[in-house]
């Protein structure tokens, strides 16, 4: 008999990635984000105060990261979708009327916060939702859609930012940032608020380390080149991994950690994530100070950073076609970032930002297949706590980053700087593409019982 709710219901699909696409666009549109460096030193902060600030920020990442996972596991994660841009918001009007160092640390603080609720919560409800509807193939498309929406609307808010504050100065800005949360917080509300039950057993021992159902339908199929590209291992005996169940707040934070602790799947998917991720991440910070020492003006800055912009909305919309790569093909997309940052940096030129271009769209589309295949991994109900492990991850690495590239800048120049700390997605790629693929474990033969032939 033909099971008709199994058919994908595309209106459900297109009214999710259409709330997922807004919600990216507006929680980004903040047009304090290419000027509040400058806001902070008309304040009269010091490079030393705004760089204690950014250390702030990071480590409120760090700190909020994983409660707020365990949390979205618990409670309603469109509810959490809802609060977070409210945080952010308060941060920024704090920031604008009681304009000091007290008041940046703690808009740092909230923003940080803020963050967190997001970081996890987001990608555990779209993925939980595709899979739902039968559709979570998709998850690599979509997500690589909805961080090209958040691009966008950087480079808005890049447009907008300039004509706003010359017509109403900085309280202007801050408020069109404040209003852009608000907006987002109306747009999360339309999100689904479905939960994952309790005791679906899912059966890991499939190729590529991807989990199936046990009904035999695997959701995963879209994302298992992606998957199989990458390093990491299997569970040791292909049996069903334990179900945590309808857990508490802590049991839940536990289970998550456990999870991460002793799957070697999970766990080498989490730390690809954070390796991926944070370079490139922290690069960005830089990258108008390589612009800089081009020998262009200043305000030529911003259009060789809306070029870097430009590579990076690319290789989010190219995440359909990054799924069917394989494993060499994604240890030579990681060499291709390393040798795009690298090369882009030691031209010393304009030209240059063409390549560094080419770099970033590299690394975000590898970030993308990198979540997704942490998210074909993972199982049970401490999806957005695992994610958020990751997230944790990535920025502990983020602040590493910072430490060691200003040391290096230090000694050596920001170009010199910029191409060694692009150098580890070199040695990663090759990680990747040297690295054996596990034996497959057959499954127990009480678990192929269970689930049937495959």
């Amino acid at each position: 008999m033909i099971h008709l709710a199994s058919r994908v219901p595309d209106p459900a699909v297109r009214r999710l990635t259409a709330t997922l696409y807004g919600y990216a666009f507006l929680s980004d549109l903040v047009l304090l984000y290419p000027l509040y460096v400058v806001f902070f030193a008309d304040t009269g902060l010091s490079v030393g105060q705004i760089s204690s600030l950014f250390v702030i920020w990071s480590a409120a990442g760090i700190l909020f990261e994983v409660p707020s996972g365990a949390w979205a596991d618990v409670v309603s994660r469109r509810l959490l979708l809802c609060i977070a841009p409210l945080v952010t918001a308060a941060g920024f009007a704090l920031w604008v009327l009681l304009p000091s160092y007290p008041a940046f640390a703690i808009g740092f603080l909230l923003w940080g916060a803020g963050g967190a609720l997001v970081s996890g919560a987001l990608e555990a409800l779209v993925w939980t939702e595709l899979d739902r509807l039968g559709a979570v193939g998709r998850y690599a498309r979509v997500l690589g859609r909805a961080r090209t929406a958040g691009v966008l609307g950087v480079v808005v808010s890049g447009v907008l930012a300039g004509p706003v504050l010359a017509v109403g100065g900085y309280p202007a800005v801050g408020a069109a940032s404040v209003l852009a949360c608000l907006l987002a917080t109306i747009v999360a509300a339309r999100f689904p608020a479905h939960r994952p039950p309790a005791d679906a057993p899912v059966d890991v021992s499939v190729q590529a380390g991807v989990p199936v159902p046990a009904s035999g339908h695997d959701p995963t199929a879209a994302v298992r080149p992606v998957a199989a590209a990458m390093p990491g291992d299997r569970e040791p005996d292909g049996s069903p991994a334990d179900d945590e169940g309808d857990l508490g707040w802590w049991d839940t934070l536990r289970a998550g950690v456990t999870q991460v602790r002793t799957r070697p799947p999970v766990r080498s998917a989490v730390l690809l994530v954070a390796v991926v991720a944070a370079d490139w991440g922290a690069l960005d910070e830089y990258a108008p100070l390589l612009a800089l020492d081009t020998g262009v003006r200043a305000e030529v800055v911003p259009l060789l950073l809306l070029l870097l912009w430009a590579g990076v909305t690319v290789g989010g919309l190219l995440a359909g076609v990054g799924e069917r790569l394989g494993r060499r093909g994604y240890a030579a997309l990681l060499g291709l970032v390393g040798v795009g940052l690298a090369g882009g940096a030691l031209t010393g030129r304009p030209a240059g930002f063409v390549l560094l271009a080419l770099g970033f769209g590299a690394a975000q589309l590898a970030t993308v297949l990198a979540d997704a295949r942490l998210q074909a991994r993972i199982t049970g109900n401490s999806r957005a706590t695992v994610t958020s492990l990751a997230g944790m991850a990535t920025d502990l690495l983020i602040i590493g980053t910072y430490a060691g590239y200003g040391l290096l800048a230090t000694v050596v120049g920001n170009a010199v700087a910029f191409a060694v700390t692009a150098g580890p997605y070199l040695v990663l790629g090759l990680v990747v593409l040297t690295r054996r693929r596990p034996t497959v474990v057959p499954a127990s033969s009480t678990a192929a019982a269970a689930h049937g032939p495959r």
